[in-house]
């Protein structure tokens, strides 16, 4: 609490009281190790194990390579914008600028809510994680030390953000890694007993388990995995050069990350055989059965378990810090918009949107408690209201993209003087468009199918499409705004102030 009391009252004597802006202080070496980390975390180390047995190793190989194409897309196409455009808000900003005004401020509380509630998430895992060493203990005492944990790291300053990041990120990749290279080392039976080769694929009849059905439920589940990528494009409004930094990033993060997913998984199926039972558990409560913890355990490396738990519990903390630092510009953004009190457009000496912060504190807490007192039902409905954001995000990142792109040329824009240009336009930002439309609309497809349709399994997967609907459709209602014509598309670059 001190932490805090400290940073209010460096903003209450500041003598730029009524400073708003935020301070570019994120380096090239931060801001690429943030869009790497972003996206590797429980979804490679737990939930891929479940998807080789649900699809096969070809089908969960297929489902995590098409998920990355559309990433790729994504990533080029929010690389255009925020290279040009460096703002906190992203896509929130960019969806007003070049869509519709409601569109923005419905993207904008969407994103929010959407990883303020997800630092709860992390917390709840985290407390599994730390009893796996104590499990006697409470998890009201390890949630309450990660969350000043992450409350402190957000406090410190933008930097202090980004150099957290930087390690939790480095840990995350450098596990990666040793896993590729120990585990190739035991496909040719160089390290771990006799060489598989491709003995694990040639199970069955096809190495895709399942059929299309399978591979599209593990698309579904890919599409989560990647979640988080989108991080960079709140980080550019916060870097340094962005018109340098950000397109360097953006080239070197997609092959980066597909060599992680497209490697590791390729890696998991070669070794262990779709049929192992282990691999159909992906919770974080069981280390034991994470894929990589399997592999360690076969190459012979002791202590495996215990060390995956320490990488999981890292990009479990890693996925909160990011979590809290993205709610909180956004806040931050839709305050200086007018979408929000502007009491939490207001900044620290350091540049820390102080107000914004501790409302997304409390937000995380109140969800983390909801999830442990009672039965635990008013969290899960948040968690599960929550589950479409990220593409719904996505969704708008596209969209926004494909309007940009026509608004700058209708303005009579020179596409060379970009300072990055995404390639395979418009193929990309449809493309991207079009899967995420699917992703949101198969997310639970089952229930659609049978004698009777399933309408609690319904509710609980897409509430967070009527909710989204209604802020986008509502605000549009009150406002009466419309989709922006191409040449009144605001292009111009000024500072956020």
């Amino acid at each position: 609490m001190s932490a805090i009391n400290d940073s209010a009252r460096s903003f209450n004597h500041s003598p730029e009281q009524e400073n708003t802006r935020l301070k570019r202080g994120l380096s090239s070496r931060q801001l690429t190790m943030i869009a790497i980390g972003g996206s590797i975390g429980t979804g490679l180390f737990m939930a891929s194990g479940s998807a080789i047995h649900e699809a096969g190793p070809g089908g969960a190989l297929l489902a995590y390579a098409a998920v990355g194409l559309m990433v790729y897309f994504l990533m080029t196409s929010l690389g255009e914008m925020a290279s040009f455009l460096p703002v906190s808000g992203s896509f929130s900003t960019y969806s007003s600028r070049f869509v519709d005004p409601a569109l923005g401020f419905a993207m904008g509380w969407n994103y929010w809510y959407n990883w303020a509630i997800t630092i709860a998430a992390e917390l709840s895992a985290s407390t599994l994680l730390i009893k796996f060493w104590f499990p006697d203990s409470h998890s009201l005492l390890w949630s309450a030390l990660f969350l000043a944990l992450i409350l402190g790291l957000n406090l410190l300053s933008v930097k202090g953000f980004g150099e957290s990041e930087y390690w939790f990120a480095f840990i995350k990749v450098a596990t990666v890694i040793i896993f590729i290279v120990v585990g190739t080392l035991m496909i040719f039976g160089i390290l771990g007993g006799e060489a598989v080769g491709l003995k694990n694929w040639m199970i069955g009849d096809t190495p895709i388990h399942g059929g299309w059905a399978a591979v599209l439920g593990v698309f579904m589940a890919a599409g989560f995995s990647f979640q988080g990528t989108e991080l960079i494009g709140i980080a550019a409004g916060e870097s340094k050069e962005p018109q340098k930094n950000v397109p360097k990033a953006i080239r070197q993060v997609f092959w980066r990350i597909l060599l992680f997913y497209v490697l590791a998984i390729l890696v998991i199926s070669l070794l262990i055989p779709y049929t192992n039972p282990n691999l159909v558990n992906d919770s974080v409560e069981n280390i034991g059965q994470s894929p990589f913890t399997i592999v360690f355990d076969k190459a012979g490396l002791a202590f495996a378990a215990s060390v995956m738990n320490a990488v999981i519990l890292t990009a479990v903390l890693s996925a909160g810090n990011s979590g809290m630092y993205a709610s909180t510009r956004m806040l931050w953004h839709l305050a200086k918009e007018g979408h929000a009190p502007r009491l939490f457009a207001k900044v620290t000496g350091k540049g820390v949107p102080i107000y914004a912060l501790l409302l997304t504190t409390l937000v995380g807490m109140m969800a983390f408690l909801a999830s442990i007192f009672g039965d635990g039902t008013v969290y899960v409905w948040l968690l599960n209201a929550s589950g479409l954001s990220g593409f719904i995000a996505w969704f708008g990142i596209a969209i926004s993209h494909y309007r940009f792109r026509k608004a700058y040329i209708a303005q009579g824009r020179d596409l060379n003087d970009l300072p990055y240009r995404a390639k395979w336009f418009p193929f990309g930002p449809l493309f991207a468009l079009i899967l995420c439309v699917i992703v949101i609309g198969g997310q639970n497809y089952t229930a659609f199918i049978g004698n009777r349709i399933d309408w609690n399994g319904i509710l609980v997967s897409y509430i967070g499409l009527p909710l989204f609907l209604l802020l986008w459709l509502g605000y549009k209602w009150v406002k009466k705004t419309k989709i922006v014509p191409l040449k009144e598309c605001r292009l111009d670059v000024e500072e956020e102030d």
